[in-house]
């Protein structure tokens, strides 16, 4: 018992096997069953394509079966080409005289027809009768899709079978093997990254026929990035450069047979590439419009962001997530060297931030002693008039702050002459907070541009007020955190200048700690001062802002 279920086993196992190689024919042709007379007709009539009701003797089921598969026609020279196969019954009925079949591709809604009849003797002599029909003559291409129809002749209304095929690509061991078209898969190339050309190798096969080949930036279709070169079969070289300006995603290698209705095949050596990307940024300074246009398809989101410092995380600015399916555009944008733009693919994220270099205009934020000194004043100083907001936030333990009170800033008379200079122009506008709320620990002062539908807010955080002092902003950096006991209360001249490294970093803007303001009243403040890269007060020996730089720290003695 056991021994003949591992045979029949075995046998289940090797038919199974045996089914998934594509068998081989040798002709087109027709084959009908044993005992009938059948003939092909290649012809179509139009006149089948109308039904007529069928006779009350006859069922609805005489088609019994449709099956499709692929063939393969080879010839030693040629390679193979591919058929489809349609195996059809029909129960003869002395009112039929044959069948129709016919394979619509999907892509080209290009149709054939074939139209099997079955001789008046056989048709007499077998009503009732089973007959099984094998049609091998459907010239097909691999990864084509088909619509599959199988009608009687005459055809009658509601006796049809319909069934959707798609054929074998390239995956396929049988089909890659011997299909001329699967040849252009197996090309070789490299990537010479220092000449910029995408080096290929077209392998030699019996029989194959020439070959294009081009670099073409793939969208819905590969678009010319390049003209295409053609590779003939009796050519001396097989390897073919083809140069590029710009490693992209989507710039792919495309080849395809010299024959007719060739399929293409494309190969991407740079799909990994995302960085040229993220810099086609453009600012446009007549209507102050932020833009971004993607070289290349991508899915994902952009936004705006901001850095409340440097090297920290970028923020998102509300309401500025777009979908990157294309040109993204942001109106009104304050050009703040924080302020940045954000890319976030499945593969990670990106942050690009337009406006570092100085020749952006810039604004600033200062805090100083109001002349109540009940009050800090917070002022601010821009190229030109412009309006802001100052908002009071407390810090917590993740982002963003909590933020719980928004100020209007009070609008200067512009000055009657600027030197175009903030840090000797008088400021454009300014605001007043009462001591209490704007002094102490956690405690920030947000401000930002409102005359913008997108402005990066200056942030200062932790002022350390004391009775006699100027407020400053508490930093992070060891000179700065080095009081000497008793004080507290810190006042400018309490301070000796000396050097450390802060402001400076690799980043293209950096912070001033502890500028000096004049306003020509009341006393010199102490302010956080966002300058570009190129202002920081470095040696000019050194690396990007990455010298020592003058800052304020406490003095040793008093």
């Amino acid at each position: 018992m056991l021994a003949r279920w591992a045979v029949t086993l075995l046998s289940l196992t090797w038919s199974t096997y045996h089914s998934l190689a594509i068998p081989q024919v040798t002709e087109c042709g027709l084959s009908c069953s044993q005992g009938f007379t059948c003939r092909n007709h290649m012809n179509w009539n139009v006149f089948n394509s109308f039904c007529r009701h069928p006779p009350p003797s006859m069922s609805r089921s005489v088609l019994g079966a449709l099956m499709l598969s692929t063939v393969m026609k080879c010839a030693p020279q040629d390679g193979c080409s591919l058929l489809l196969r349609v195996q059809a019954s029909l129960t003869l009925h002395e009112s039929l005289r044959g069948l129709e079949a016919c394979s619509m591709s999907l892509d080209t809604k290009e149709t054939h027809c074939h139209n099997m009849r079955v001789s008046r003797a056989s048709r007499r002599q077998q009503v009732g009768q089973q007959l099984q029909v094998h049609f091998n003559c459907f010239e097909v291409s691999m990864a084509q899709s088909l619509y599959v129809t199988l009608r009687t002749v005459p055809h009658f209304c509601g006796v049809q079978l319909d069934q959707q095929y798609h054929v074998e690509d390239c995956r396929d061991e049988d089909v890659g093997r011997n299909v001329p078209d699967c040849f252009a898969e197996k090309l070789s190339y490299w990537v010479d990254r220092s000449r910029k050309v995408v080096l290929v190798q077209v392998p030699e096969a019996p029989g194959s026929p020439d070959y294009y080949l081009r670099l073409c930036l793939k969208w819905v279709t590969c678009e010319d990035a390049g003209e295409p070169v053609r590779v003939t079969a009796n050519s001396v070289s097989r390897m073919v450069s083809l140069p590029y300006s710009q490693e992209m995603p989507c710039l792919c290698l495309e080849s395809w047979p010299a024959t007719p209705d060739a399929v293409r095949t494309q190969a991407c050596p740079f799909e990994n590439d995302t960085e040229a990307l993220w810099d086609a940024i453009h600012y446009h300074p007549g209507s102050q419009a932020l833009s971004w246009e993607p070289a290349c398809p991508v899915s994902g989101h952009v936004s705006l962001c901001w850095r409340p410092g440097p090297g920290a995380h970028c923020l998102e600015l509300e309401n500025s997530e777009r979908t990157a399916h294309g040109r993204v555009q942001y109106l009104l944008v304050d050009t703040q060297p924080q302020l940045c733009l954000k890319f976030s693919t499945s593969l990670g994220f990106w942050v690009r931030c337009p406006f570092e270099q100085p020749r952006f205009p810039a604004w600033k934020m200062t805090i100083q002693w109001a002349p109540s000194r009940a009050h800090l004043r917070v002022a601010f100083f821009s190229p030109s008039p412009t309006s802001f907001q100052v908002r009071l936030c407390h810090r917590r333990k993740m982002w963003p702050l909590a933020c719980h009170r928004t100020l209007q800033a009070t609008p200067l008379p512009p000055a009657s002459v600027s030197r175009g200079d903030l840090t000797t122009d008088p400021p454009v506008a300014f605001v007043d907070i009462p001591r209490d709320e704007a002094c102490g620990p956690d405690t920030c002062i947000q401000g930002w541009r409102t005359d913008m539908h997108f402005s990066a807010p200056q942030q200062l955080c932790n002022l350390q007020c004391g009775t006699r002092d100027v407020p400053w902003p508490r930093l992070a950096h060891a000179a700065a955190e080095a009081q000497t006991p008793g004080t507290s209360d810190l006042t400018e001249n309490s301070y000796a200048a000396s050097h450390g490294q802060l402001g400076c970093s690799q980043e293209s803007w950096c912070r001033l700690y502890l500028t000096k303001v004049h306003t020509g009243r009341g006393p010199t403040g102490l302010a956080l001062d966002h300058q570009p890269c190129s202002l920081c007060k470095c040696t000019p020996n050194a690396g990007p802002c990455m010298a020592p730089l003058s800052v304020l720290q406490p003095a040793t003695g008093r």
